[in-house]
C-alpha cells in the first residue's frame, strides 16, 4: 500500500518554512500531495492559481509530489484521495497546541488518518506567512524568507 500523505495549508504565500517542512518528508512517503485549502471565510492575498503554479514549479521535478486544492474538511479530502497521513509543520510550542487540537478532531472523524508533526529547521522558524504579507504589502524585500521561484516572480510583477 502506497504512503500518501496530504501537507494542507493555504500557502499565501510559499515561503521557505513550507519547503523546508516538503523537503524534509520526502523521504517519508511515496506521495506527497500539497494541497492548498480554499476556505471562503479568508480573502488570500495571492490567488489559488497563483499558489498552484508556484509549488508545481518548485517541484516540477519531483515526481512525488503532487500539488491541487480543495474545500471542506482536510480528513474528507484525505479520503478523496487516499492519504493516510497529515502532515503539519510545527515552529513554537504554540503551534503545537493549536495543531494537536486539530490533529484531535481529525482523528474522531476519520480514525485511519494520522497527523504527523515535522518541527521545522531552526533557521525558518520565525518565517509566518502572515509576516511575509506584511512585509511585502509594506514594499519590503521578502526575497530572504521565499523560495526563488515565488520571490523572482513577486518582483517582475513589480515590474508590470
Amino acid at each position: 500500500m502506497q504512503r500518501i500523505a496530504l501537507f494542507p495549508g493555504t500557502f499565501d504565500p510559499v515561503t521557505l518554512g513550507h519547503t523546508d517542512i516538503i523537503d524534509r518528508a520526502l523521504p517519508l512517503f511515496d506521495k506527497l500531495v500539497i494541497g492548498i485549502g480554499v476556505n471562503s471565510g479568508k480573502v488570500p492575498m495571492f490567488s489559488v492559481e497563483q499558489r498552484v503554479e508556484w509549488l508545481r514549479e518548485i517541484y516540477k521535478d519531483q515526481p512525488t509530489v503532487e500539488v491541487t486544492s480543495y474545500e471542506g474538511l482536510t480528513v474528507n479530502f484525505c479520503k478523496q484521495i487516499g492519504a493516510k497521513f497529515i502532515l503539519r509543520g510545527i515552529r513554537y510550542v504554540a503551534d503545537f497546541e493549536y495543531e494537536k487540537a486539530i490533529a484531535d478532531i481529525n482523528r474522531k472523524m476519520e480514525h485511519e488518518v494520522e497527523t504527523i508533526f515535522l518541527t521545522c529547521s531552526p533557521e525558518f522558524s520565525t518565517i509566518a506567512s502572515t509576516l511575509v504579507r506584511d512585509v511585502i504589502r509594506n514594499g519590503g524585500d521578502a526575497a530572504q524568507f521565499l523560495p526563488d521561484a515565488v520571490s523572482s516572480s513577486l518582483q517582475y510583477s513589480k515590474l508590470s
